[in-house]
């Protein structure tokens, strides 16, 4: 029998009536793949029985609208059943990233009073206490069947919480209903840049951010999703070689990582039935005339998009063009932008201000913070807007002819950093909670080792290091919150007001360590490195900035992170010939270990059998 997801309410887009998304997925045909993930493809009439199955059972538990279920699960094919099937109990989700810090996870369970963790095992569970957690495979194994009757939801139903970096210490959860998730597809649709009819589109981004929100609602037009696993997501060959093997028309990427793709994506400069849509921080002005010419030549077309997670991901889309200068477009449908001064006056063509978005898609606020909610979602001042509010983006851009927009920064302490959105304050918070730690402060700084990354000043009041900061800080933040750089000061720099003056931090020093050449016995006789060593201290030292590497350092204890694992890897293919798969740096990061198996790459590419 052919599993039928039950109808829901229409809900609606500004003015338009849109169908739920679970009304659109009910239409896609039953044979056709819905996702390829764990090594298998699976079809939407599989998908739509197994999601069945789990809404039976998770509303044999209790679960439905209003409910919250934390899906603690990788990318892979068990979350998308156990998100559609949450959706499908009238419930919403609540994303756990099982590769953050354990406190981190249990905190988003805790914080979002999730009723239900869903989990693929028991290691990754965020243990909170007091909720019921069960295993992501028993809820959607085949057996006893567990009658599911459709419950009443309409737009203003929870779809999703997720979580963002907070301004007080604490990541907040932003809550977003139905109706707005329903529109973002429809909108994508309307703008043309979801336009492939059973297109196929790469899930790239962490369940947990925003992002990922975009590429999964596809799955609900009946388009095809790719899982996109760590390890390919790290590795630019890799990544290039999965476009071209599951034939993708849609990948969504942040610049940071479009720039080492490019060239593997179009060695020949033919055309590709591919859209890149670049978001999550600024494009540079040399990525935007790189996209701009791909697309002249029709190799490419590139959609650049803006939104914050508080305005259901994406608010405004921008074609990359031959513009002077990059921008981020025009409003999307379903909101409208307002660029105010301080004054809350509308700026002129030209001017600069701060942007605040208006509409259907505003999402509900932050989950249990009414005071933060009433503070960023505010009243429309135009009186259109969703409920009468719109929601102060923080973000300053300057208006353009024709409507569209220029993204300039931040005007508070909100940061961007390899297409994630962090607060300052809280990695302020997490450094100074340190043992020892007496007063902290953090700063984006624009070439920490080669690349932009946070540099945390500290002045220590007790016993602590550079490499005990890094293990704590590891322990309780995200990856990418973590400080790429330490600088300990004896007196914070003030401004007159008494204030830290951030603009006389000084910079951290190169990367440098006490190894030095002949310090390895074994490598004496070369003056204290191999020629292979040689040559990836080379590539190091241009890649971080380090004047002096030994065959004993360690690539991540030097600075390095992904990006610069992206970079290096990148460095070895134009410098030596040879393709070096990122994950062979996280294997081998001291540097005699991986110029060891670079020796073995270059032996095996030299074999008459390779």
């Amino acid at each position: 029998m052919t599993a039928v997801l039950p109808e829901r309410p229409r809900v609606h887009a500004g003015t338009a009536a849109v169908p739920d998304l679970l009304d659109r997925l009910a239409l896609a045909p039953a044979d056709r793949t819905a996702a390829v993930a764990d090594g298998r493809a699976r079809s939407f009439g599989e998908l739509r029985a197994e999601a069945m199955r789990i809404a039976g059972r998770l509303a044999a538990r209790g679960i439905g609208p209003e409910s919250v279920v934390a899906l603690c699960l990788p990318r892979g094919a068990e979350l998308v059943a156990a998100l559609v099937g949450t959706l499908t109990a009238g419930a919403a989700y609540l994303p756990v990233d099982p590769k953050l810090p354990a406190e981190r996870r249990r905190y988003l369970v805790e914080d979002a009073g999730a009723d239900l963790v869903v989990t693929a095992d028991a290691d990754t569970s965020p243990l909170a206490e007091g909720v019921p957690h069960v295993a992501a495979a028993a809820l959607a194994a085949p057996g006893p069947e567990v009658p599911y009757v459709p419950v009443a939801v309409s737009g203003d139903t929870l779809a999703y919480v997720i979580y963002t970096s907070g301004s007080t210490g604490r990541p907040k959860g932003v809550e977003i209903g139905r109706a707005a998730a329903s529109a973002l597809l429809a909108e994508l649709e309307g703008a043309g840049i979801a336009v492939t009819e059973g297109g196929r589109v790469g899930w790239n981004a962490s369940p947990s951010f925003d992002a990922s929100v975009q590429q999964w609602v596809r799955l609900c037009r009946g388009d095809t999703l790719v899982m996109i696993d760590d390890e390919t997501r790290a590795d630019p060959a890799l990544l290039a070689r999965l476009v071209d093997e599951q034939a993708l028309t849609d990948l969504d990427i942040t610049p940071a990582h479009a720039d080492p793709l490019l060239d593997l994506l179009t060695p020949d400069g033919g055309p590709r039935p591919l859209t890149l849509l670049i978001g999550g921080e600024a494009v540079s002005p040399a990525l935007w005339r790189r996209l701009a010419r791909l697309g002249e030549r029709g190799v490419l077309r590139t959609v650049n998009l803006y939104g914050p997670t508080e305005c259901t991901v994406d608010a405004t889309a921008g074609w990359v063009d031959g513009a002077d200068e990059p921008h981020i477009g025009s409003a999307l449908p379903g909101l409208r932008t307002r660029v105010l001064d301080e004054g809350l006056n509308p700026v002129a063509e030209g001017g600069s201000g701060e942007l605040y978005l208006a509409g259907p898609r505003v999402g509900r606020g932050y989950r249990g913070r009414p005071a933060l909610t009433a503070e960023r979602f505010v009243a429309d001042a135009a009186g259109e807007g969703h409920g009468g509010r719109m929601y102060r983006t923080g973000d300053l851009v300057r208006l353009l002819p024709g409507g569209r927009l220029a993204y300039l920064g931040r005007a508070d302490g909100q940061v961007k950093l390899r297409g994630h959105r962090l607060e300052l304050p809280e990695v302020e918070a997490a450094v100074a909670a340190v043992p020892g730690v007496a007063e902290a402060a953090v700063v984006l700084r624009e070439d920490v080792y080669g690349a932009p990354g946070l540099v945390a000043y500290y002045r220590a009041a007790g016993p602590v290091t550079d490499a005990g900061l890094r293990e704590r800080l590891t322990a309780v933040l995200p990856a990418y919150m973590v400080p790429a750089a330490f600088v300990a000061l004896e007196r914070f720099p003030v401004t007159v007001n008494g204030k830290v003056d951030r603009a006389a931090l000084p910079a951290p020093a190169p990367a440098t360590t006490p190894t030095a050449a002949g310090n390895a016995a074994g490598d004496a006789a070369a003056g204290g490195l191999t020629v292979s060593q040689t040559l990836i201290a080379g590539v190091w030292a241009a890649v971080l900035g380090a004047p002096h590497v030994g065959p004993d350092d360690n690539f991540f204890k030097l600075g390095g992170h992904s990006l610069l694992a992206i970079k290096l890897v990148s460095r070895v293919r134009a410098e030596l010939g040879v393709s070096l798969p990122v994950k062979a740096v996280y294997a081998n990061p001291r540097l005699r270990d991986l110029a060891a198996h670079l020796d073995t790459l270059v032996a095996a590419a030299a074999s008459p059998n390779s």
